[in-house]
């Protein structure tokens, strides 16, 4: 089925054929496989949640996804996982892609959620109903918001994961202002029950985006999601409500609190990108700084979306990841 030429031996992609490769032979191959459930967590909403098994029983990694993502966003890593014989369980958290939405939204662009809590519990509910019939060890793979979420579970729920890898975490969000000034701003909106309503500043999803203003740095890469983005409505998220800026910039000192990242127990490996617009850098030094079995990973040539990193940069990076998830005592001990 696959075009052997097209592919890393770790599964990556390589053809300059970017997305007929992605569109006709990974997305159908996991389409075959995957097992979708719409979970609902709490009686109001409900996740998209997909299992991939695989015939190996080498582990499961669940993929928690960032800010104005989804689970599709990340297929090329998903197909890799797979076929390195890791089960991947995969979902969009509430407010994204495929899963439930707020009522009394403007836009399907608009991005909300009402505590930041919820999506840690929306993770629990996920790893509670699904990893029980997954083979062990089970571990995460989190990006930007998804590493905030993931975090905090990590600080709450020692027993569940084996190894963790956080990838351009927002344990503080870059708010392009002092955070104090935006507190200050997502609040009085708040006040003004303005919650579920985009800053004044921003603009909704209008079409085709921009590479070079991009988090990515592969063109091939992000004009597949681009191309994507564009026919699906539901993925077109793209800007947050007011109190997701709120809630976002409150995370941090949950984060940073005193003992909570001392209480994480896993290993957890972190991934600090070189140009990152997104979110803050000394947050994740302080972070994993305190987490018993941390190690941070800075990576050059890479901007906040290091999965969709050219080749040179991306291939080290995710052959990095792979040897974690198969031995993570291992890479811990390594000289960064």
């Amino acid at each position: 089925m696959f075009t052997k030429d097209f592919y890393h031996e770790t599964g990556l992609v390589l053809s300059d054929r970017y997305a007929d490769v992605i569109n006709k032979e990974v997305i159908p191959y996991l389409q075959e496989k995957e097992q979708v459930t719409m979970l609902n967590t709490d009686g109001n909403t409900e996740l998209y949640c997909a299992v991939i098994p695989a015939a190996e029983k080498r582990g499961t990694v669940v993929l928690v996804h960032g800010f104005t993502e989804n689970a599709y966003k990340f297929a090329e890593l998903i197909f890799s996982l797979h076929r390195n014989g890791y089960s991947v369980l995969a979902y969009d958290q509430r407010g994204h892609g495929r899963s439930s939405r707020a009522s009394g939204l403007s836009d399907l662009s608009v991005t909300h959620v009402d505590h930041f809590s919820d999506y840690v519990s929306d993770l629990k509910a996920v790893t509670d109903h699904f990893l029980p019939v997954l083979p062990k060890p089970w571990m995460v793979f989190a990006h930007s918001m998804g590493g905030a979420v993931t975090s905090l579970f990590l600080e709450n729920h020692q027993e569940v994961f084996a190894a963790a890898v956080l990838s351009s975490p927002m344990i503080a969000p870059n708010t392009g202002v002092p955070r104090r000034i935006a507190h200050a701003m997502a609040l009085a909106e708040v006040a003004r029950k303005k919650g579920k309503e985009y800053p004044p500043f921003m603009k909704p999803y209008s079409g085709p985006e921009d590479f070079g203003t991009s988090c990515a740095t592969d063109r091939k890469r992000f004009e597949w999601y681009d191309a994507v983005k564009a026919s699906n409505p539901l993925f077109q998220n793209s800007i947050p409500s007011c109190n997701w800026v709120l809630e976002s910039i409150r995370v941090t000192r949950r984060l940073l609190a005193k003992g909570a990242p001392e209480r994480i127990a896993c290993p957890v490996l972190l991934f600090s990108a070189d140009q990152d617009y997104s979110v803050m850098p000394k947050p994740q030094i302080r972070f994993i700084g305190r987490v018993p079995k941390g190690k941070r990973i800075f990576v050059p040539g890479s901007r906040h979306e290091i999965y969709r990193s050219e080749n040179d940069v991306m291939i080290p990076w995710w052959t990095r990841v792979l040897d974690f998830y198969h031995n993570p005592d291992a890479v811990l001990k390594e000289d960064s």
